[in-house]
């Protein structure tokens, strides 16, 4: 009896041990399903917002921010209990108010019942080359069910490969594009996500979730200053509207001399498409800065004077002047000028 009972104990651990088994993985580049938020479909490098051989004008850190993959995201679909992700970057960076999961890191929501439901992140120890290469898992153990997904790319880290890896009997598939048209925004540091705690928490990621239209994201940190040469790249643009964070880096002298040119450089190849600009976020720091209260209050007042002149100028030209209250929100800033999580939302 003391045998027949050892044998079902023994062949009950071998059960739970093979159940708890990592499978095998597959591994697949991510290229090859379907990319969304995409501005320009055809870099050379999939994961690039904008080719920056065939764009002129940028300076060296504009270029390394638009080779960056903020904003986009791969939609997919599998059955499989595992995810995981494996990265080959080219420049990576790091700031000191967003953490690596955002900046480095990956970002998975699941379509539940038509809501997107976040699902798992992680990040690659970049700080260690003899295990970069490793895969990191995004979520494990699931019930196998055939499910929808979007992975977030890093906000500030060059992607060169990307593989998703699931089950070695899973399947894997491309979907379609799961936002419908095509919202073109530009903007600073805002837009391209700094103090997220993770890359699908930029506020048009989360637009898109929230709305259901798909928004095609160029933040680029500290430099969205109305230039001539951006508006040449974002002209070329298959856009249904602009919406453009464009008041949040430039002074106030650089909004007066610059903003009609670059209305008329977008209007040279969108004559009717409508373009939104939103005024910039309230600071928190300048609340007891008196010389930030004073540059921000230059930047306010000029954009809403510029603003107005060009609404009666230009057709389908739009101006949501709406400095909001989170200067009575302190706790939505994660460092005084940027929103946290809380704030973005």
């Amino acid at each position: 009896m003391k045998k027949i009972i050892l044998i079902l104990l023994a062949s009950c651990i071998a059960v739970t041990a093979f159940s708890n088994e990592k499978q095998p993985l597959k591994f697949i580049e991510a290229s090859e399903f379907t990319l969304v938020g995409k501005l320009f479909p055809d870099t050379p490098n999939p994961y690039h917002r904008v080719d920056t051989v065939k764009y002129k004008g940028f300076t060296q850190n504009e270029n390394s921010q638009l080779r960056q993959s903020s904003g986009i995201s791969v939609a997919f679909r599998t059955d499989s209990r595992t995810i995981s992700v494996k990265a080959e970057y080219g420049e990576l960076f790091t700031n000191r108010s967003t953490p690596r999961i955002s900046s480095q890191g990956f970002d998975l929501y699941a379509r539940v019942d038509g809501e997107w439901v976040w699902a798992g992140a992680n990040a690659h120890n970049t700080d260690n080359p003899k295990i970069l290469s490793n895969p990191i898992p995004l979520v494990e153990n699931m019930d196998g069910k055939m499910r929808e997904y979007l992975l977030y790319l890093p906000n500030f880290s060059e992607i060169r490969s990307l593989k998703i890896g699931v089950d070695e009997g899973a399947v894997i598939e491309s979907t379609e594009i799961p936002f419908k048209g095509r919202v073109c925004m530009f903007g600073s540091s805002y837009t391209h996500g700094t103090s997220t705690s993770r890359s699908g928490m930029t506020y048009p990621a989360q637009l898109s979730r929230l709305t259901g239209y798909q928004i095609l994201s160029l933040g680029c940190g500290g430099s969205s200053k109305l230039q001539p040469y951006f508006a040449e790249a974002l002209a070329d643009v298959d856009a249904d509207v602009f919406i453009f964070d464009g008041f949040s880096n430039p002074k106030a002298p650089m909004i007066e001399a610059r903003i009609h040119d670059f209305i008329k450089i977008i209007r040279s190849k969108h004559p009717s498409t409508p373009l939104v600009f939103l005024n910039t976020l309230y600071r928190a720091r300048r609340h007891f800065n008196t010389s930030v209260e004073k540059v921000e209050k230059a930047k306010l007042e000029m954009a809403e004077k510029v603003m107005e002149e060009c609404v009666k100028k230009y057709e389908n030209v739009y101006w949501i002047n709406s400095v909001n209250n989170l200067h009575e929100e302190f706790e939505t800033t994660a460092d005084g000028s940027h929103p946290s999580d809380y704030g973005y939302y």
